[in-house]
C-alpha cells in the first residue's frame, strides 16, 4: 500500500493582511479609493464580486429605499457575519465625523435587499442599540478590529449598527 501524499492546503493571506492594515490610521484615508475600485469591480463581475471578496473578506451590496427620495439605492459594504443566517453592518463611514448616508436609510427602513456572490436576499433590517448593541460592537471589533481605531478618528459619533436577518 503506498502512502499518500499530503498536500499543504494554500490559505489566503489577504483578509489577515488586510485586518492589519485597517488598523493603520491613514489607510482609512484612502477609504474613498477602495469604494471607486469596488464599484468597478463589482459592475465586471456583474455584481457578483467586489475588492474585498477579492481579499476573501465578507462584502455585499446593499440596496435600501432612499429615505427622501423613495428610490432603490445601492452600496457596497463590508459585513460582520454574526451566526449562520445574520449580518452586522458597522456604520464607520471611514471613521469620518458624519455618519454615512445609507446608514440613516436604514434607520428609516425596515427592509432591504442584500446581494452576495450573486444571490440577492430579502432581510429584515434592526438598528441595535442598548445591550444588544454592546455584545454586537465586541463581536465587530473581534472580527474586524479597524473598527476600533475608526471609532477613535470619529471621535464624539457613535457608530450606528444593524443586524440583517433574512425574511
Amino acid at each position: 500500500m503506498s502512502e499518500r501524499k499530503r498536500v499543504p492546503v494554500l490559505r489566503n493571506p489577504l483578509p489577515a493582511l488586510g485586518r492589519a492594515l485597517a488598523r493603520i490610521p491613514w489607510v482609512m484615508r484612502i477609504g474613498p479609493l477602495v469604494v471607486v475600485l469596488e464599484r468597478l469591480v463589482r459592475r465586471l463581475s456583474g455584481g457578483r464580486h467586489g475588492v474585498l471578496d477579492l481579499a476573501g473578506l465578507p462584502s455585499m451590496e446593499l440596496t435600501v429605499l432612499g429615505r427622501k427620495s423613495g428610490l432603490p439605492r445601492t452600496v457596497s459594504l463590508l459585513y460582520v457575519p454574526d451566526g449562520p443566517r445574520r449580518q452586522l453592518l458597522i456604520g464607520s463611514n471611514w471613521g469620518r465625523p458624519e455618519h454615512p448616508s445609507w446608514s440613516a436609510n436604514l434607520v428609516a427602513a425596515t427592509d432591504a435587499e442584500i446581494n452576495r456572490g450573486g444571490e440577492r436576499t430579502k432581510v429584515r433590517v434592526r438598528r441595535l442599540e442598548g445591550e444588544d448593541r454592546e455584545r454586537a460592537w465586541a463581536h465587530a471589533v473581534d472580527y474586524w478590529p479597524g473598527y476600533a481605531m475608526e471609532q477613535r478618528l470619529a471621535g464624539s459619533r457613535v457608530f450606528r449598527l444593524f443586524e440583517l436577518t433574512p425574511i
